[in-house]
């Protein structure tokens, strides 16, 4: 639904300035008079904004009265789909919805022959391969291949590892836009899991824009002593991350100069993952 000047300019006025131009996503969502549809309308939103939105600037996105925004704001809230944020003015995704979308994500997942790719890339390097999102502040393994190797570690599918210390994890956080990447490394608990891990935000902040220009990220024994990993983004046609790629290994055995070589291995992989993933794929 297009937005007319008068709603974009009342938007701006009740909007973060690091959200205003950041809403194109949000003017496609067409509103159904079905009060379903309305509800869900209001849950596309606030899914695709970067920031938490009060009900005047929700109302005025969809082209909605404010009193039927409200009403099914408060109806949302009340069901856990959508939660208050900074200071009870504002309302984003709540953990019910969060829980939705990782279902429909996993199904998706397991509906594409995700395993194949990830048993032929681990044949082809030779080490464990992993693939993962990013699920509130850690990374949740979607899928795992173990290589032939003694490895010693066993992380099954549905694992959790934290997100700024791991090579996925800071390859999400590559991507995420800066001002809510600044705001999230505000509130991490940058925990400290060996010598090597990054627990000053500005230092990681570097190590995050450089990750962003290389399209490559790294772990060298930031969360597990001897352990070395290597990932690159799966992402959309437009350039939207969907998931990470990584190997990972022993750095006795893998080196992390040699784990580079493996880059254009993962990349070609991470390729074939984006055309499975993708809604015509």
């Amino acid at each position: 639904m297009p937005l007319c000047d008068d709603t974009r300019s009342a938007m701006d006025q009740d909007m973060p300035a690091s959200t205003r131009g950041n809403n194109a996503a949000s003017d496609e969502v067409r509103v159904s008079s079905a009060p379903t549809m309305k509800a869900f309308a209001i849950l596309q939103v606030l899914a695709r904004s970067h920031h938490a939105l009060t009900i005047s600037v929700i109302a005025d996105l969809l082209g909605m009265p404010k009193p039927t925004a409200h009403r099914i704001v408060r109806m949302l809230e009340s069901e856990g789909m959508v939660q208050r944020e900074m200071g009870g003015h504002r309302f984003g995704a709540g953990q019910r919805l969060r829980d939705f979308a990782f279902d429909i994500l996993g199904e998706t997942l397991r509906r594409a022959p995700l395993r194949a790719v990830l048993d032929r890339l681990s044949r082809q390097v030779g080490e464990t391969c992993n693939l993962g999102i990013m699920v509130d502040s850690s990374i949740v393994y979607i899928e795992r291949v173990e290589t032939t190797w003694p490895f010693g570690l066993r992380f099954e599918p549905g694992s959790k590892v934290p997100v700024h210390c791991t090579a996925i994890g800071k390859l999400f956080l590559s991507f995420l836009p800066q001002p809510r990447q600044q705001e999230l490394l505000g509130v991490l608990d940058l925990t400290r899991h060996t010598d090597n891990t990054i627990t000053d935000p500005t230092r990681l902040s570097a190590e995050l824009a450089r990750i962003r220009d290389e399209g490559v990220s790294t772990d060298n024994e930031e969360f597990l002593v001897g352990v070395v990993c290597l990932a690159v983004p799966v992402t959309t046609a437009e350039g939207q991350i969907i998931a990470g790629l990584a190997i990972s290994a022993p750095s006795a055995r893998l080196s992390m100069k040699q784990a580079m070589q493996q880059v254009p291995s993962l990349r070609q992989a991470a390729r074939t993952l984006s055309s499975l993933l993708s809604p015509e794929g």
